[in-house]
């Protein structure tokens, strides 16, 4: 499976998670309550996702894993980007992308908060 339909298919599986093209075609924007969690694009032909996370854990991360750097068009100290490679773990790709997801909703006002939580007991 491809890095954007790995990430794609796990995040819109998320309690009010939507997706949308603000910035053109190719370039697919997921947020949850209006406020963006990850990015799916492509830089020189290859896919990235852009991905939300505490700055510690993001230098960590570029320090370890070859295919992840600094946020690509982003505020390098709070996004990383996963770059497409052959050796990306699936399991910390879907790992990462939950992580982003609950960094956001914690921002979230207490209502919406509770609402995502409802919708995450449902399921």
């Amino acid at each position: 499976m491809t890095l954007h339909k790995l990430v794609a298919s796990f995040a819109l599986h998320l309690p009010e998670v939507t997706c949308s093209q603000p910035f053109g075609e190719g370039c697919d924007v997921y947020k949850v309550m209006d406020k963006m969690f990850l990015l799916n694009s492509s830089l020189k032909g290859v896919a990235l996702s852009n991905l939300k996370v505490k700055p510690d854990h993001g230098a960590m991360l570029r320090d370890i894993y070859p295919y992840i750097h600094a946020g690509w068009h982003m505020n390098k100290k709070h996004w990383i980007s996963i770059y497409e490679d052959e050796n990306v773990d699936p399991d910390l790709v879907i790992d990462l992308v939950h992580s982003s997801y609950e960094l956001v909703v914690s921002k979230l006002n207490k209502r919406q908060k509770q609402r995502i939580a409802a919708l995450q007991a449902i399921t």
